[in-house]
């Protein structure tokens, strides 16, 4: 009879496995009408998906089978939790086309995180990904849906386009090709490596701490807008240099001809 083999890495794939419960439950509430209690099970499940990884890193247990399953874990706890949560706490009132809008989260969250793993070439972390990452994507929805959609703008016509709007902008950053700057390690060679960003995390921390949450989407409202235009300054910078390059190679031929 073979033993049980327990292996180092699964201490990190349990956290992601609560990750997965905290979304699941999130859907749980969602559909019983508790939508604060929904909304704190995502950022929960946000939390034990930074734990995880984090975990991994620290006892060196970083594996193909725990990079899958967080995928998979994040596709239920940030992409479907949310739309569910959205549809049952505004959407439902448009009803097909409420089903419709409702599901972009989940379809481009999905459709993101399996861009980003047949594009995974080593699971060390990298600085930048291609499309704004799914846990940020869905507190960014629910932060609009809980602090703001119904207090900021209750006295305006348009408060019900500005979160179809908001969902339609945060589904297509997901799926775009944009670089978005990737949340540096909370490690003194972190720190060291990213300063600025670091402070900045740090800041943006405190403030959701004393705001009570209130400070979450206009902090990753910032992070979006702030990536799209660094995206738009290295997509022209890279357009120069190769504009350069082509120069400096037609030179050569000339000097040849």
């Amino acid at each position: 009879m073979k033993k049980l083999r327990i292996t180092r890495s699964l201490v990190p794939n349990l956290l992601t496995l609560v990750n997965l419960f905290c979304g699941f439950a999130s859907i749980v509430y969602a559909s019983e009408g508790l939508f604060l209690k929904s909304s704190l099970f995502i950022l929960i499940a946000a939390i034990f998906d930074m734990l995880d990884g984090f975990t991994a890193r620290l006892i060196n247990a970083a594996s193909e089978f725990g990079s899958e399953l967080d995928s998979l874990c994040d596709v239920v706890s940030f992409g479907v939790a949310p739309s569910f949560l959205l549809y049952q706490s505004f959407f439902i009132k448009y009803e097909e086309i409420g089903i419709l809008l409702a599901s972009f989260p989940a379809l481009a969250g999905a459709s993101r995180l399996a861009r980003f793993n047949v594009q995974l070439v080593s699971l060390e972390d990298k600085r930048f990904f291609k499309g704004l990452p799914i846990p940020s994507g869905a507190l960014t929805l629910i932060s609009y849906l809980i602090f703001y959609h119904n207090d900021l703008l209750k006295n305006f016509q348009f408060n019900n386009i500005l979160m179809i709007l908001i969902v339609i902008i945060v589904s297509l950053a997901m799926i775009s090709t944009i670089r978005f700057s990737n949340i540096p390690k909370i490690s003194i060679t972190g720190i060291k490596q990213n300063p600025i960003f670091s402070a900045a995390l740090l800041i943006a921390i405190m403030l959701s701490v004393i705001t009570n949450g209130y400070a979450i989407f206009p902090i990753l409202m910032i992070y979006i807008i702030f990536s799209i235009i660094n995206h738009i300054f290295y997509t022209y910078n890279q357009k120069n240099l190769e504009d350069d390059d082509v120069d400096i190679e037609d030179n050569d031929n000339s000097e040849l001809i």
